[in-house]
């Protein structure tokens, strides 16, 4: 009954400026009949109270393009960059982004590549986009995107932007001084979830070395990309192997709550005994 006197109260509230414009339509004619009476104040309740669901949509950029020029993006004529986006670098944006939109990607203002956005989802997401180099005689870009779902657990996309022909793995480990030594290999192309944590994500060649390192720490609920990037370009400078991660999260919120936990446990601890003894004081006597 609640439920329904407060479901009550709200169409009340809400068909004041139904009623007025009821009002104002009866008073220019005084000629409609019941039946366009009764859709034109349909009409005007509808209007008082259905709106359109924005969604939140967060846009990262990672330049993932071997060289020393810098990137800037353009959200139709928006500029999006302050400054402009070096490689290995990532960056947030929350441009009001629509299906069929065009990010547009300017290399010391010369066009370099635009990316279409195909599609949305219907609810709050992270768009993750990574420009690369397309292979290694030309200076074409190309284009990686992912849509992150909305989980609990920390998510990584694994991406490989590297062009050469070297082939190497990407496994993420426990870091050396934890109480496990767990490594698992993250392939290519997916996206895993993964508990809270500080781990390690490496690059190992295929003779077993490990070509680069990186940190991540792993918090609930926020979405990471892994990149190997680099080029064995046929003119011009070699970029080595490398790896990205990003968002760099701080650990500090990992012991904090570890923290919170363990003082949540004493406080219990110490409470219990306490409880105990005044409900053992409650209990009648026994003669």
């Amino acid at each position: 009954m609640a439920r329904l006197a407060l479901a009550a109260m709200v169409l009340l509230c809400l068909d004041i400026d139904a009623l007025a414009a009821v009002t104002k339509s009866a008073a220019v004619g005084n000629a409609m009949t019941g039946r366009q009476r009764f859709e034109a104040r349909m009409s005007a309740v509808s209007k008082s109270f259905v709106r359109t669901l924005d969604f939140r949509h967060r846009l990262r950029v990672c330049n993932a393009y071997p060289g020393s020029v810098p990137v800037d993006i353009f959200h139709g004529k928006s500029k999006l960059t302050e400054t402009p986006l070096g490689y290995k670098a990532c960056r947030e944006f929350t441009p009001p982004i629509r299906a069929g939109d065009k990010l547009q990607f300017k290399m010391a203002g010369s066009n370099a590549g635009s990316f279409a956005v195909s599609d949305l989802p219907n609810n709050d997401a992270v768009l993750v986009l990574v420009i690369y180099r397309h292979d290694t005689f030309s200076t074409a870009v190309a284009f990686e995107s992912h849509v992150f779902a909305n989980l609990i657990n920390a998510q990584i996309a694994v991406l490989d932007t590297y062009k050469g022909h070297a082939k190497a793995a990407l496994r993420i480990q426990d870091v050396s001084n934890a109480k496990t030594s767990r490594s698992e290999e993250l392939r290519y192309d997916s996206v895993v979830a993964v508990n809270p944590g500080i781990f390690e994500v490496v690059v190992q060649g295929e003779d077993g070395d490990m070509k680069a390192r990186q940190e991540l720490v792993a918090l609930n609920r926020e979405s990471y990309v892994v990149i190997r990037c680099g080029v064995e370009a046929q003119e011009g400078q070699v970029y080595k192997e490398e790896l990205m991660v990003w968002p760099q999260s701080d650990p500090k919120v990992l012991m904090g709550s570890a923290t919170s936990m363990r003082s949540l446990r004493t406080i219990v601890s110490s409470a219990v005994p306490a409880l105990l003894a005044m409900c053992l004081a409650c209990l009648p006597a026994v003669i």
